[in-house]
């Protein structure tokens, strides 16, 4: 009977091997759990209703496109921006 050489699970036989792809499958899971739980959470995320903006926010875009469009000069400009804030 040979003694260590090739019996059992010891460091020259099967378990050695194993080990290391054992090792490399937990790494595998770990990273595509990580991976599918932060996709979860984006998904999430994207199906939440998004807060309508700000009444203040609404009408400075609107001065400003007014503003752009040449509709108003300047001083109206800045003074109803003035007014807004």
């Amino acid at each position: 009977m040979m003694m260590g050489f090739g019996s059992g699970l010891g460091m020259t036989g099967f378990g050695m091997g194993f080990g290391g792809i054992g090792g490399l499958l937990v790494l595998v899971l770990l990273i595509a759990g990580g991976v599918y739980l932060w996709r979860a959470l984006e998904r999430r995320d994207a199906t939440r209703t998004p807060t309508p903006p700000r009444q203040e926010d609404s009408a400075l875009q609107v001065l400003r496109e007014r503003y752009a469009r040449g509709e108003i000069d300047h001083e109206e400009y800045t003074r109803r921006k003035a007014g807004l804030a």
